[in-house]
C-alpha cells in the first residue's frame, strides 16, 4: 500500500498547496508596493510575515505526504508565530522601560500614555497567548494519541530480557 493510499496528499492537492503558499507571498508584495492606501500596505506587511512562515510548509507540498503531517506542521508554525509575537511585545515593553524617558504627566500626551492600559491587560495579547497554549496542547495531545495508538497496535519493540 502506497503512502498516497493512506490519506496522503494527491498530486493536485500538493500543487494547490504549493500555489497557495507562493500566491500568498505574491499578494503580500502587491499590497506592500501599491501606492493607494496605507491600510492595504499594513495588510501587506502582516501577510508578508504570514507568507514567510508559510514557506516552511513548501517541502511538505509533495504528493503522498500525509495530511496529518501537513496539519501538524501548520500548527507548529502558528504556535511559533504566536510565541514570537508575545516575546516581541514583551521586548518592546522592556525597551520602553529601560531606554525611553518616562512620559511627562504635565502634557496631554503624557497623561494619555500614563492612563493607557498596560500591554499585558490588552485582549489581543491574551488572545495570542491563549492561541499559543491551545496549539501547544493540541500538539501534545496529538503526540500522545499517536504514541498510544502505536503501543496498542504492537508496533513497538518488546523486550526479550528474562524476567520481563
Amino acid at each position: 500500500m502506497s503512502r498516497h493510499d493512506q490519506g496522503g496528499l494527491s498530486s493536485a492537492a500538493a500543487r494547490r498547496l504549493e500555489y497557495a503558499i507562493i500566491g500568498l507571498g505574491v499578494v503580500a508584495l502587491l499590497l506592500i508596493f501599491q501606492p493607494f492606501d496605507i491600510a492595504l500596505f499594513t495588510a501587506g506587511g502582516i501577510i508578508v510575515v504570514v507568507a514567510a512562515l508559510a514557506n516552511n510548509l513548501l517541502p511538505l507540498a509533495q504528493p503522498g505526504v500525509p495530511k496529518r503531517s501537513v496539519a501538524k506542521a501548520v500548527m507548529i508554525v502558528a504556535m511559533i508565530f504566536c510565541l514570537v509575537l508575545l516575546i516581541s511585545i514583551a521586548a518592546a515593553h522592556l525597551y520602553g522601560l529601560f531606554f525611553l524617558k518616562p512620559p511627562d504627566p504635565s502634557t496631554a500626551s503624557g497623561k494619555a500614555q500614563l492612563s493607557a492600559r498596560p500591554w499585558y491587560m490588552h485582549g489581543f495579547t491574551w488572545t495570542v497567548a491563549v492561541i499559543a497554549c491551545v496549539l501547544a496542547g493540541a500538539l501534545v495531545l496529538q503526540g500522545r494519541r499517536r504514541t498510544g495508538s502505536e503501543e496498542g497496535s504492537g508496533e513497538h519493540n518488546h523486550s526479550t530480557s528474562p524476567g520481563e
